[in-house]
């Protein structure tokens, strides 16, 4: 069996291992992490040889922990990420380099109709009938998307969203509440088998599946990291904020979408969100700015170039062939489109 993990903020960590009668057997770890004394990978393949298949990844990494030479420096390299590819590589979890990606990026679309393709091709995902898939969105009308489980009450002002001609739509993710405008965000969807982050837990997923992204920032000037759960952060706050769903059918599929601050408008947003002061304590807006562009500033890009430079990336590290959404896709998306996601008996779920 073989394991993958690219620790978050580190380096690559592979394992090959049997599983004979439960029990780990043949255990090789390696990477290209930097390791001092070099006994100690030694002494990592040598604790994790004979544990039980079924251990978790908290007492997979305290054995690794426990074995090391006193002294041990790991760079690059963490006792959780050795036990994280010891259990993809038990789960056989599949690799972003496994797939044929398909991008889809298309005309502008209603708040109501992405919510429904997310869910639509995520299924597709799921089913088997569908490439992995990475699409992102163009907006038609400014909109507020609200997370699965947020009051709509609590969040939106709906006097204010009226005045700005805001739309209110609610996502089948959890998190928190979207403030996206056609020129100002950029949002995009991964579609993926549910193997891909077979092995991880959910909030290693979230780093794993936002990796390419800060690679891609990494390559336009951008120093960015991942802050738990969902966030991406540069040194002038955050970036953009994530969310994920899980669906069942066939092999099953996780949808990550991702809305990245190109350059907003916080007085507006803040006249259309009811956002408390101690929700605002870090968030970058304490000082009243009238807008945060930390993608803006930071590139001295135009948005679209932002785009084509992530997708680029993205291309370069895992291949990714031009595709669409088909037209049985996106009939059923149209129809999800108007019977759920521009429902009042959705938005208003949770009142």
């Amino acid at each position: 069996m073989h394991g993958e993990y690219k620790v978050p903020g580190g380096k690559l960590v592979v394992v090959d291992l049997d599983d004979e009668g439960g029990v780990l057997r043949n255990v090789r770890v390696a990477g290209d992490f930097f390791l001092e004394p070099d006994e100690a990978l030694a002494a990592i393949d040598q604790a994790l040889e004979g544990a039980p298949s079924d251990t978790d990844t908290a007492g997979l990494a305290a054995r690794v922990e426990a074995a090391v030479p006193e002294g041990t420096v790991m760079y690059g390299l963490t006792a959780e990420g050795v036990a994280v590819a010891v259990r993809r590589a038990l789960a056989q979890a599949t690799d972003w380099t496994d797939y044929d990606w398909q991008l889809i990026h298309e005309q502008p679309q209603s708040p109501a109709l992405h919510m429904a393709l997310d869910q639509v091709l995520t299924e597709e995902v799921a089913a088997g009938r569908r490439a992995p898939t990475l699409r992102v969105w163009e907006w038609d009308s400014p909109a507020v998307i609200i997370g699965s489980f947020q009051s709509l009450g609590n969040e939106v002002d709906p006097e204010g969203a009226a005045r700005h001609g805001v739309t209110v739509v609610r996502r089948i993710s959890g998190g928190g509440a979207m403030f996206v405008e056609r020129a100002n965000t950029i949002t995009y969807s991964l579609s993926v088998p549910a193997s891909l982050v077979s092995g991880l837990s959910f909030a290693d997923s979230y780093a794993y599946l936002d990796d390419w992204v800060l690679s891609a920032l990494g390559d336009m000037g951008i120093k960015a990291w991942y802050v738990p759960l969902n966030d991406i952060a540069s040194k002038e706050g955050k970036i953009a904020g994530a969310a994920q769903k899980r669906l069942a059918g066939g092999e099953g599929a996780v949808l990550h979408h991702v809305t990245m601050s190109y350059d907003i408008d916080v007085d507006k947003m803040l006249d259309v969100l009811r956002i408390g002061k101690e929700k605002m304590s870090d968030k970058g807006t304490r000082s009243a700015k009238k807008r945060v562009d930390p993608l803006r500033r930071q590139t001295g890009l135009p948005r679209g170039d932002v785009i084509a430079r992530m997708i680029a990336s993205f291309r370069s590290r895992y291949g990714l062939a031009e595709g669409r959404v088909t037209p049985e896709e996106m009939a059923r998306a149209e129809e999800l489109a108007l019977s759920r996601y521009s429902s009042e008996e959705w938005t208003a779920r949770v009142p």
